[in-house]
């Protein structure tokens, strides 16, 4: 489950879906999925990659606390500069909404990470789950298994405890909820 689910095909699930959703057109849909995963979850999974080769990280999927503040750092610049970009080309609301959403889960996560390990995999599952039911209706609320599934997992790993994962599950989705309510879009 942590392989199927880590935030970065989470991410990639969510662009897709939130593109698809916000256009009238699959071109227009798949030009913004590719411009929104070429600024924000390409530039990250480069450098944990290149990081996680040069024995930097202990895994693509599992860093230490310590091992995390520069993949934060980046995800940060990366959502505030493609949150510019969506702006700029006037991107739909949906999409640049969904950029201040994660610049926003990148600032409070590297933050709590400072003195705490909070699971981003069970953040990112919560945060696709609220999106999931923003977009398609309470149907959609069978994605909290998948939230579950993945706190197991790590817990299960042991890359988190109990409390890191329920933390990440939680904020993960709060955040989510709260910048769409304040944008109006939910």
């Amino acid at each position: 489950m942590s392989r199927v689910l880590n935030p970065f095909v989470v991410s990639l699930t969510a662009i897709l879906l939130l593109s698809y959703k916000s256009t009238s057109t699959v071109p227009d849909a798949l030009k913004w999925s590719g411009v929104m995963a070429a600024v924000s979850v390409l530039p990250v999974f480069l450098m944990v990659l290149n990081q996680t080769r040069n024995g930097k990280l202990d895994g693509i999927l599992n860093a230490t606390r310590r091992q995390r503040s520069g993949i934060y750092l980046l995800s940060i610049a990366c959502a505030a500069v493609g949150y510019v970009i969506l702006f700029w080309w006037q991107a739909p609301a949906l999409l640049q909404v969904a950029f201040i959403g994660g610049f926003s889960s990148a600032v409070v996560f590297a933050v709590i990470n400072l003195r705490w390990k909070i699971s981003l995999h069970t953040g990112f599952v919560s945060a696709l789950t609220v999106v999931l039911v923003m977009l398609y209706g309470w149907v959609a609320t069978a994605a909290a298994a998948l939230v579950l599934l993945t706190a197991w997992s790590r817990i299960e790993l042991r890359h988190h405890s109990i409390k890191e994962v329920t933390a990440g599950a939680l904020l993960g989705g709060l955040i989510v909820i709260t910048v769409f309510k304040v944008s109006g879009l939910y």
